[in-house]
């Protein structure tokens, strides 16, 4: 009994032994890896059509962080269910840094409160990398509105309680959520008139169809030849592209802010020192004359930030979102 009992603790030691070597190691093993990523392409799936801000801010930072990795960077747009379905895509991906998505701040931001269901959980899922640039809206009124500037526009909105009518990109969508944010903290009433996409809005807008409208930067280049009146920046910064028109914040609407942050993620469990990489890669990007000028082109502003400086912007704009999403009821068709 002695002697078994004796080689059974043996057997014991040597079983223990090996499962911690095993543990030490195996952090060893994923570490190594992660130093010699990439050893192959790295594909970015987009989850918005070519075109859109996620496509061109995608394009404006692969090609030079093809360069900076030494390995191809290939653009992938996979679009569809507001974003849903090329996060999916990425969100149940291998983490090992070959697939990321770039995404509009909305998939993080709106989408786990207009949806009953997503396929994937937005925090558990998917680690934040990088933000790229911040998305500006600028509130646009049709040319012959008889108001010139914005304290002007918010008086007028309030002496004519529902007999002004603003267009969105669709309902819930980003400018549909600016269009309520206004409404409800400057305590006025339109009439809101959903399209199938920022274009139609915008064709509407010049056409008078509706008398104001949210633009995420499609509408600039009708501003500056005097078609549309710009009145304000629907964030807290004024905009560098026209450093003259004032914030919201600034004309009595304390805290407006309907910006969203777009970005690099990828799935979760991606090696850190990856996520590291990319993060100061991008960031590095960011500062380029080549990308700021392709940035600033759509009206947005780069953004470099720390992973977690990252997150935190995610976490307050998720919670401004959730909140005018449950005051007035929005929910996506």
């Amino acid at each position: 009994m002695i002697r078994m009992l004796t080689i059974s603790s043996v057997r014991r030691a040597l079983l223990a032994s090996a499962s911690t070597s095993l543990l030490l190691v195996l952090p060893a093993v994923a570490m190594a890896q992660a130093v010699a990523w990439p050893s192959k392409p790295v594909r970015v799936v987009v989850n918005f059509p070519a075109g859109s801000s996620p496509d061109v801010l995608a394009r404006a930072v692969s090609q030079p962080l093809q360069q900076a990795l030494g390995q191809p960077v290939i653009v992938e747009n996979r679009s569809g269910a507001s974003g849903m379905i090329g996060a999916e895509m990425v969100a149940k991906s291998s983490a090992d840094g070959y697939t990321l998505l770039m995404t509009a701040g909305s998939t993080i931001t709106t989408n786990p409160f207009i949806y009953k269901s997503i396929p994937y959980d937005t925090e558990k899922d998917l680690t934040p990398v990088a933000a790229v640039a911040r998305i500006v809206l600028f509130l646009e009124a049709r040319g012959d509105l008889p108001v010139k500037d914005a304290r002007e526009f918010l008086a007028y909105l309030k002496a004519n309680p529902g007999k002004l009518s603003y267009g969105s990109a669709g309902n819930a969508t980003g400018l549909h959520l600016a269009g309520e944010m206004l409404k409800s903290q400057a305590g006025v009433y339109a009439l809101h008139v959903p399209y199938r996409g920022a274009a139609p809005a915008m064709q509407d807008l010049l056409a008078g169809q509706v008398d104001f409208f949210f633009d995420p930067g499609i509408g600039l280049a009708h501003v500056r030849a005097n078609k549309l009146r710009l009145l304000a920046v629907a964030g807290m910064r004024r905009s560098t592209a026209f450093p003259d028109v004032p914030t919201l914040d600034e004309v009595g609407i304390k805290g407006f802010d309907a910006g969203q942050t777009h970005g690099f993620y990828a799935p979760a469990g991606t090696p850190a020192p990856v996520v590291d990489r990319l993060n100061r890669e991008i960031n590095r990007i960011l500062a380029t004359p080549a990308a700021k000028a392709q940035i600033d082109a759509i009206g947005a502003e780069a953004t470099p930030l720390s992973v977690q400086q990252f997150a935190t912007v995610m976490a307050d704009d998720s919670k401004r979102y959730a909140a005018i999403i449950k005051e007035r009821q929005i929910k996506a068709d």
